[in-house]
């Protein structure tokens, strides 16, 4: 009985639509040929030519700085050939001359784009050892100055964080994906331990962003991308003026919370 329950639950999760999916539309075979004979193959045009154009800059670049114009005409070139606009809300009410820790929700593959595209500054991502691996991009990320995290031995990174804190601290704006890796099924997952330690070392705000749409665009472990609108949602800064090591699970329950509201959130709220 209980089998034939927790069988009966999985086929419920299995069939529940997307968070975001829009009622009535379909992507068929079409998509799927645009997308794997059009899309697909410009966006590894785009990322093989312009890693290739920008090693040489890199090489003298320690600051990121010109590799961050070149992250930025990749993603533009993406997000023009994707065909799926991006409606912002509530960034202009944001001090962005301000160093801030921007957490952001991470659906999908092509958040990154979306981020350098319509965040109009520069910025620096924290990142997992894991995309080190990467041919093109993983040289990218290590020389453009980005903050490499080792989630399994947290130690091996004490350079690379005094590294980010410093940066932080100069007016370096920093992007973290809380949640540590790309949601499978669409939804917000628990943020992980220790994921706000850069913003109340460096006491500067916490600024919520949840991406609507980028996991109905291109979920993990598919190439499909399915051409639809997109948002980026912008919250209000959350203060970190005071706090220490023992206000982290605190902080991260009140940015997780933020960011629920703004995600979850009929696009009319969110205006």
């Amino acid at each position: 009985m209980e089998v034939e329950r927790g069988a009966g639950t999985a086929a419920v999760a299995a069939a529940r639509q997307s968070p975001h999916a829009i009622p009535g539309r379909n992507y068929g075979w079409l998509s799927r040929l645009r997308s794997y004979l059009i899309l697909d193959p410009l966006i590894w045009l785009y990322t093989l030519g312009l890693g290739v154009l920008a090693l040489p800059g890199g090489l003298f670049d320690r600051s990121g700085r010109r590799l961050h114009w070149f992250s930025r005409t990749w993603s533009w070139l993406i997000m023009k050939t994707i065909l799926s606009p991006v409606k912002v809300t509530g960034l202009d009410k944001i001090d962005t001359s301000k160093p801030h820790v921007y957490a952001v929700n991470h659906a999908s593959a092509m958040d990154i784009p979306v981020l350098y595209v319509y965040l109009p500054f520069q910025f620096r991502i924290v990142f997992k050892k894991e995309l080190l691996a990467y041919p093109v991009v993983g040289w990218q990320l290590k020389r453009s100055g980005q903050v490499c995290i080792d989630q399994q031995k947290p130690t091996n990174s004490i350079a690379a964080i005094r590294s980010a804190v410093k940066s932080l601290k100069a007016g370096m704006p920093l992007v973290i994906y809380p949640e540590g890796g790309r949601t499978p099924d669409g939804e917000i997952k628990p943020f992980l331990p220790g994921a706000f330690f850069l913003a109340i070392k460096a006491q500067v705000d916490i600024v919520p962003v949840a991406l609507v749409g980028t996991y109905e665009l291109l979920p993990m472990n598919t190439y499909h991308i399915k051409c639809r609108p997109l948002e980026m949602r912008v919250g209000e800064p959350i203060s970190t003026a005071g706090m220490t090591m023992r206000d982290l699970e605190a902080v991260s329950a009140k940015v997780k919370k933020a960011m629920e509201d703004l995600y979850y959130a009929p696009p009319s709220q969110s205006a």
